[in-house]
């Protein structure tokens, strides 16, 4: 062998070890230590060698989070920070992160080699509710006196609304505490009484959820599997109209954002409805559904976050409370603040389009190229629930005779002459998936229809969109002529004397609207 030779030879050998040192510190590291503790709400630390997945199935195959588990949030033009402290009864207090007092029940342990459970609130003064997130928790799904849930609906015509909500036994949740420390309740009514106040609410479902919560030594923490990633817990009322719904929806995404989740958590329904159409938007803005009582045996959560009621939102709070709130651009208010503006509702509006692929963040590209699309949203009789009919109210006794009217309008020789070609689009959207929903939704120009609950889809319209309501004497309620403030969109209302409408009256409204559109 060459001196050369010799001397490569010793280079290569201690690098050779080097990289082999390096390699078995690596997987050693990755496989068998921790770097933060079990309190730490941002760490998975894989206690136990029987963990299970929430899905109990393999990742999605366009999964892109580090670990393949869950979906990470879109980029939407009208996002903004939700770490800003907002004035109380602010617009942002209201629609954004006004859950600025924070409230240790249970701290993380100081000992980073602890493995016990923690527990907070962050406080809104505005809405008075509460948001609360936890680690090391265990939910007992038998100790819940609830239905199964997620059955289809033909399963369980006639089921009893009572046998849908839960109730908690002491214990239905528990929280690890510290090494022989005695069980007792993790809140007291005055916590409960200050921090999640019932208000109106006749049946405050998280209330009681959380005054079942008791705090165990590790004895007692026994758990048939885990859930690593965060989880939303969440209890429904009005779960298959879509205005209650939607508050559900906001509830949750506002509750991701105040507690900082990096990715799009796993949702659990701590309630026993059936499925219903609107589960597909569930699944859409979140990385898995699942429901409490079709789990089997104890599952513990590494964090767990309990969203506030949907009647406990701006949305619904609205109907009842002044909320002087107007809808604003992000871009705008980013540079400007306003507390009298807000641009949170036309961020979950796009959050709600990019769940379904639809681009958010090319501006004017959603309507049609030429002319303009007048969707007029329909009422139309659907099976909604195991204690409906199938039959829905009427709000608008002649509405056929009016779209015809409208529609033979758009396609008159009149109309064909003028410089807005207009397509009347007919909204039956009970039967439609929901993605051709926000097709039909982000199309339209205009948006006409008699008040009712697939008005809410307005909240997913893009800006310049205008809303014209027709408003029966019986339904004079303020719920779109809100929301279309609050995401700045043009409102418009015909206030009929009981529930029959002039198609002449409709047609010269909509005419004057159109001819404002530049086309």
């Amino acid at each position: 062998m060459s001196r050369a030779q010799s001397k490569l030879l010793w280079i290569l050998i201690p690098l050779f070890a080097l990289n082999s040192i390096t390699i078995f510190l690596y997987f050693s590291f990755r496989h068998h230590t921790s770097p933060l503790p079990f309190s730490d709400p941002r760490h998975r630390l894989p206690l136990i060698p029987n963990r299970h997945f929430l899905t109990d199935h393999a990742p999605p195959s366009n999964a892109t989070t580090p670990d393949g588990y869950l979906k990470p949030w879109p980029v939407l033009p009208s996002h903004l920070p939700w770490t800003r402290k907002p004035k109380d009864r602010s617009c942002e207090a209201y629609f954004g992160n006004g859950f600025t007092r924070r409230v240790d029940v249970l701290p993380p342990s100081p000992d980073r080699s602890s493995a016990g459970g923690w527990f907070r609130c962050f406080f809104s003064r505005t809405l008075l509710s509460s948001v609360c997130e936890g680690g090391g928790i265990r939910m007992v799904p038998d100790r819940i006196a609830v239905s199964r849930g997620g059955e289809t609906l033909q399963e369980v015509v006639g089921r009893d609304e009572e046998e849908e909500m839960p109730t908690f036994q002491d214990g239905a949740f528990q929280i690890l505490g510290s090494l022989g420390s005695e069980k007792r309740k993790l809140v007291d009514e005055e916590f409960l009484g200050e921090y999640l106040p019932p208000g109106e609410i006749e049946r405050h479902t998280i209330r009681q959820l959380v005054s079942s919560i008791e705090v165990v030594d590790a004895t007692e923490f026994q758990c048939d599997q885990w859930i690593e990633e965060p989880t939303l817990l969440v209890t429904r009322f009005e779960y298959a109209n879509l205005f209650h719904t939607v508050t559900d929806w906001y509830s949750s995404y506002a509750a991701s954002k105040v507690t900082d989740l990096p990715y799009r958590p796993h949702l659990v329904f701590v309630d026993g409805h059936c499925r219903t159409p609107l589960e597909e938007t569930w699944s859409a803005l979140f990385s898995s559904i699942r429901y409490a009582k079709n789990f089997t045996g104890s599952v513990c959560y590494r964090h767990a976050v309990l969203v506030p009621l949907g009647y406990e939102t701006a949305l619904f709070k609205g109907l009842t409370e002044d909320i002087f709130c107007y809808g604003a651009d992000g871009k705008e208010l980013w540079m400007n603040p306003d507390d009298h503006k807000t641009a949170r509702l036309s961020e979950f509006g796009e959050m709600i389009r990019a769940a379904f692929h639809f681009p958010v963040n090319k501006p004017g590209t959603e309507k049609p190229a030429s002319g303009l699309n007048v969707l007029f949203v329909r009422r139309e009789d659907y099976l909604a629930h195991p204690r409906h009919d199938g039959k829905v109210q009427s709000r608008l006794s002649n509405e056929q005779v009016v779209f015809d009217a409208v529609q033979k309008w758009a396609s008159s020789e009149h109309n064909n002459k003028s410089e807005c070609k207009v397509k009347v689009v007919n909204g039956l959207l009970a039967h439609m998936p929901m993605r051709e929903q926000l097709r039909a939704i982000q199309e339209a120009s205009i948006i006409i229809g008699a008040h009712g609950a697939g008005l809410t889809h307005i909240l997913s319209a893009t800006p310049r969109t205008v809303i014209l309501e027709i408003v029966s004497a019986e339904f004079r309620r303020p719920h779109f002529q809100l929301i279309a403030q609050w995401k700045g969109l043009e409102y418009h209302a015909i206030y009929l004397d009981d529930s029959y409408a002039n198609p002449v009256v409709v047609i010269s409204r909509l005419g004057r609207i159109v001819r404002s559109f530049a086309c």
